[in-house]
C-alpha cells in the first residue's frame, strides 16, 4: 500500500506536469516512429561517422545491423571520482564488438571540480556549468547516429546536465555508469576537527594539507555524502543505474564487472528489440517523487532543491519546494552518513546500501513500484545487491545477462544501525529537509544535518556581502557573540549562485564555543555543508528585489526550522522606508563571472551589422 501522502503529493505533481508532461512525450513518440537514424543518412554524412574507425568498425556501420552506442565522457584527470572513466570507453567499445556492433565517444563534457574551486572566483562558474554540460550532452547526441547512450559522470552539476541533456533524446536508453567512491581515508570528524583548527590558527597550513590529503587521497568519488554520492544515490533509486552499483569502489573486479554487465544488458535488450525502456519512459512523475523521497530518506545534498528541480522539468514533470516539505514530514530518516554523521558512503554500503534501502522504503509505501528502469518493470531487482560470481558456472551465463556478477537479496538487516536503519526504526521521523517561509521569501534548510538544539535561532544580524567579509570578521574577533549571518548578493542573477562552504568551519567554531549562529543567505552551500542551521537558496535574491537586501545589522532575525519559518522582526512601515532609501548594489565579479560576462558580450545584436565582418554599411 502507498502511503496516504506519497500518493497525495504524486498525484498533484501529474496533474500539474499534465499538459508540459503530454507535450514532451509527444515530442519523444514522434522520434520513436522515426525510421532507424542512421537509414536516413546520406553517404556523406555516414561517411563522416566512420572516417577514423577501424576497418572492422566501417564494416559493421556500412551494415547498419547492429547498434551503435553513444558514450558521453566527463572524464579529465585533475578530477578524481572522473579518473576511472579513463578506461570506461575502450572497454564499451571492447564488449560491443563481441555483440558485433559499436561504440564512439561521441562527445566530453566539462567536469570542474567545486572542491577545488571553493572559495575562488571559479565557483561563480559551477552552477553555469550544468546548462553547459547539458547543451554540451544534447550537441553531442544531435548526430543521430546512436541506438543506445553510456553518460560517464560522477559529480555535483555533471550529472544533473548530463541528464538535462539526454532527455532531449529521451527515445533512446540511457545508462548511467557510476565511477564508484575511494576507499575511505581519515574519518570525516577528525577532518572537520583540523579545519576549524586552522581557522582558529590553532593548527599550521601543512597540518590542515595533511589532514586533507589523507581524506582526498586516491582516484573516485568523495567519500563523504555531498552532492556527488547524492547524484549517485538518484541515479539508482530513479533506475538509471545498475542495482546496487552506485558505491562500488573503482578499480576493483566486481567495478569492472558492473560496468561490462551494462553494455552487455543494453546490447542485448536493442538487439533482443524488447526490454529497452527508453529514458523518457523511465523518467516519470513517479520516478521523480521516488528520486525526492530517496534524497529526504538519507539526509541528501540541498543542491538538488535545485537540480532535481531542473532534471524533473527536462522531462516535462514540474515539482516545487511545497513538494519536497510536504514529503518530508512522513518520509523516515534511515542513514548517518557524514556531514549528517560520522560514516562516509564506504560505511552505508557495507550496512545494505541502497538495495537495503529501497526495499525498506518500497515495503513501507515510501516507493512507487509501478515505475520502468533500465532493467525492466518494478523495482525488485533494486533490493538486491551485486556480487562476483565465484561459480564458474554462473560466469558469462547469469540469467541477469553474460558477465560475472550476480545479484543476491540485501541481508534482513542493517550490519550498522548507526548508520543505516529500517524504517521502523528510523533515525528521525521525518526526512533530511525543510521549507521555510516567512517575510524573507522562501529558503530550504538541511535539518538531518543540525542538532535538534540547534534548530531554532533568533538573534542579530550581520550583514556581509561576502562569505570573504566574515572569514574577516572572524579573524579580527569581531563575531564572539549570538547571530545570524546574512550573506546577500549571491543569487544566480547576482554571481551565479556560487556555494559558500568556506563559511562552515567558521560558524561550527562559533557554535562549538556556545554561540547561536545561523546563515541566510540568497546563495547556497556545499552538499557537504552541516552543523550549523542555514536558510539558503532564499527567494526572491537580493537583487531582484527580495527583502534579503534590506536586512540591517542588528535587526532581530528568526530561523526555526521545525516549524518552517524565516522572518525578520521590523515592522513593514521601517521596511517601505528602507525600500526607499535602496540603490541597486554595484556588483563585484571574479574572473569566473567576469569570463561569463564575456563569452555573452563577444556577439551581441549590435554587432551583428557589416562592420561586424569588416564590411562597409
Amino acid at each position: 500500500m502507498l502511503h496516504p501522502r506519497i500518493k497525495e503529493v504524486t498525484e498533484r505533481v501529474i496533474e500539474r506536469s499534465q499538459n508540459t508532461r503530454h507535450a514532451y512525450l509527444d515530442r519523444i513518440e514522434k522520434a520513436k516512429k522515426q525510421t532507424r537514424v542512421r537509414a536516413g543518412l546520406g553517404c556523406g554524412n555516414i561517411a563522416h561517422v566512420m572516417a577514423a574507425c577501424s576497418s572492422d568498425d566501417k564494416a559493421r556501420l556500412k551494415a547498419d545491423e547492429q547498434p551503435n552506442l553513444a558514450i558521453i565522457n566527463s572524464y579529465n584527470d585533475m578530477l578524481s571520482a572522473h579518473v576511472p572513466y579513463k578506461e570506461y570507453p575502450d572497454l564499451i567499445k571492447q564488449i560491443a564488438q563481441k555483440f558485433d556492433a559499436t561504440a564512439q565517444v561521441a562527445g566530453g563534457v566539462p567536469a570542474m571540480c567545486d572542491g577545488v574551486t571553493q572559495g575562488r572566483d571559479g565557483m561563480e562558474l559551477s552552477l553555469f556549468s550544468r546548462d553547459v554540460i547539458a547543451m554540451s550532452t544534447a550537441v553531442a547526441l544531435s548526430h543521430d547516429v546512436f541506438d543506445g547512450v553510456f553518460c560517464l559522470g560522477v559529480c555535483d552539476k555533471i550529472v544533473p546536465g548530463l541528464l538535462i541533456g539526454a532527455l532531449s533524446f529521451g527515445h533512446l536508453p540511457v545508462y548511467f555508469l557510476p565511477a564508484g567512491p575511494m576507499q575511505s581515508g581519515i574519518p570525516n570528524k577528525e577532518k572537520a576537527r583540523v579545519r576549524q583548527k586552522f581557522a582558529q590558527g590553532l593548527v599550521s597550513r601543512e597540518e590542515l594539507l595533511e589532514a586533507e590529503s589523507a581524506s582526498y587521497h586516491s582516484a573516485g568519488t568523495c567519500t563523504f555524502y555531498g552532492t556527488a554520492n547524492s547524484n549517485q544515490m538518484l541515479m539508482e533509486i530513479m533506475g538509471l543505474h545498475l542495482p546496487g552499483s552506485s558505491f562500488i569502489n573503482p578499480y576493483t573486479e566486481l567495478r569492472d564487472g558492473l560496468t561490462g554487465n551494462a553494455v552487455e544488458r543494453m546490447l542485448q535488450q536493442l538487439i533482443d528489440g524488447k526490454d529497452a525502456n527508453c529514458l523518457a519512459d523511465v523518467v516519470s512523475e513517479k520516478t521523480v517523487i521516488n528520486g525526492l523521497v530517496g534524497l529526504l530518506a538519507t539526509g541528501g545534498s540541498t543542491n538538488h532543491a535545485i537540480h532535481l528541480v531542473a532534471m524533473a522539468k527536462a522531462a516535462g514533470v514540474q515539482i516545487t519546494w511545497k513538494d519536497m516539505a510536504d514529503l518530508s514530514e512522513v518520509v523516515p530518516l534511515l542513514a548517518r552518513i557524514y556531514p549528517n554523521g560520522s560514516a562516509d558512503v564506504n560505511h552505508f554500503q557495507a550496512a545494505g546500501g541502497m538495495g537495503f534501502l529501497m526495499r525498506e522504503l518500497r515495503d513501507a509505501g515510501y516507493l512507487h513500484n509501478d515505475v520502468k528502469t533500465i532493467v525492466g518493470e518494478g523495482l525488485d531487482a533494486y533490493t538486491q545487491e551485486p556480487v562476483l560470481a565465484t561459480d564458474s558456472n554462473l560466469i558469462m551465463t547469469d540469467s541477469n545477462g553474460p558477465s560475472k556478477v550476480k545479484w543476491v537479496p540485501v541481508p534482513e538487516k542493517s550490519l550498522d544501525e548507526e548508520v543505516l536503519r529500517p524504517v521502523n526504526n528510523p533515525f528521525s521521523k521525518q526526512g533530511g529537509l525543510q521549507l521555510l517561509t516567512g517575510n524573507l521569501g522562501k529558503a530550504v534548510i538541511k535539518v538531518s544535518a543540525v542538532l535538534e538544539q540547534h534548530r531554532v535561532v533568533s538573534a542579530p544580524a550581520k550583514v556581509f556581502s561576502s562569505q570573504g567579509a566574515l572569514q574577516e570578521a572572524f579573524a579580527n574577533g569581531e563575531l564572539n557573540q549570538d547571530f545570524i549571518a546574512v550573506i546577500k548578493e549571491q543569487g544566480p542573477k547576482a554571481k551565479g549562485m556560487p556555494e559558500l562552504h568556506k563559511l562552515t568551519p567558521v560558524m561550527a567554531t562559533l557554535q562549538d564555543q556556545g554561540f547561536k549562529v545561523a546563515i541566510v543567505t540568497d546563495g547556497r552551500m556545499s552538499g557537504a555543508s552541516g552543523k550549523v542551521p542555514a536558510a539558503i537558496h532564499l527567494a526572491p535574491e537580493a537583487v531582484e528585489g527580495g527583502l534579503i537586501a534590506k536586512i540591517q545589522d542588528g535587526d532581530l532575525i528568526t530561523l526555526d526550522a521545525p516549524a518552517g519559518v524565516l522572518k525578520v522582526h521590523v515592522s513593514d512601515d521601517e521596511l517601505a522606508n528602507r525600500e526607499a532609501q535602496l540603490t541597486q548594489p554595484e556588483m563585484t565579479y571574479g574572473t569566473g563571472r567576469e569570463l561569463f560576462n564575456g563569452f555573452r558580450n563577444i556577439v551581441s545584436s549590435a554587432d551583428l551589422g557589416a562592420s561586424a565582418f569588416g564590411l562597409e554599411e
